[in-house]
């Protein structure tokens, strides 16, 4: 009898514990059939986006040219983890995620740039005025028109026609980057809630299971 008291009362506490732990939510940002909840900037509006952007057999398609980018602009978020898989289609080419978008503009935004250019995938990007803690300028130097700060290891990235999987942890504007399950990069926005982008630079790439979990 005691030890069935015993278990009893263990079996409550987990389950007293469970209820207690923080929920947490994942939000699908590609539905897998069209591009609802995205918004879209072409540089110069040069074409219309649905030359650029399209979504196809579950995947995102991505021209490359001409530059631009489309944002979820449905929410801004602020501590979340973003996982996203990306693939070429013939040649590795450039690309990037957008984190911490405080506002949009064409053809760049504010707002920090996860580098997905092969050879380069973790690589941060500071873009339209953007700052992180960690970035340093070079001495002697002016700031450049896009600053970087490079990541930590050798290319985690896999061959061309394989999917590679993004993984980005936001939290308090603190960026930790993991590609293919390698930590790649860190670095600390002070902007702490802004829109995600995929970006249309240099070449053809395609994308799928983007969300987010909260």
């Amino acid at each position: 009898m005691k030890r069935n008291i015993i278990a009893a009362s263990a079996a409550l506490f987990a389950l007293a514990a469970c209820s207690n732990a923080p929920k947490t939510e994942t939000i699908d940002l590609f539905n897998g059939t069209d591009l609802t909840g995205w918004e879209f900037v072409v540089a110069d509006d040069a074409v219309p986006a649905s030359q650029v952007f399209s979504a196809v057999d579950g995947e995102i398609h991505i021209t490359g040219e001409p530059f631009g980018y489309m944002y979820y602009a449905a929410e801004k978020f602020s501590n979340y983890t973003l996982e996203a898989e990306w693939s070429w289609f013939d040649e590795p080419k450039n690309s990037g995620i957008f984190l911490l978008i405080a506002e949009t503009a064409n053809p760049f935004p504010n707002g920090i740039e996860c580098q997905l250019m092969a050879g380069n995938a973790g690589d941060f990007v500071l873009l339209g005025g953007s700052d992180m803690e960690e970035y340093v300028a070079p001495e002697g130097e002016g700031r450049p028109k896009f600053p970087k700060i490079i990541k930590k290891e050798a290319s985690s990235e896999k061959p061309v026609g394989e999917w590679n999987q993004a993984r980005i942890e936001v939290k308090d504007g603190h960026i930790t980057v993991y590609i293919n399950g390698v930590l790649q990069n860190e670095g600390t926005d002070p902007v702490k809630e802004g829109y995600v982008a995929l970006q249309s630079e240099g070449g053809p790439i395609k994308f799928r299971n983007v969300r987010i979990t909260r």
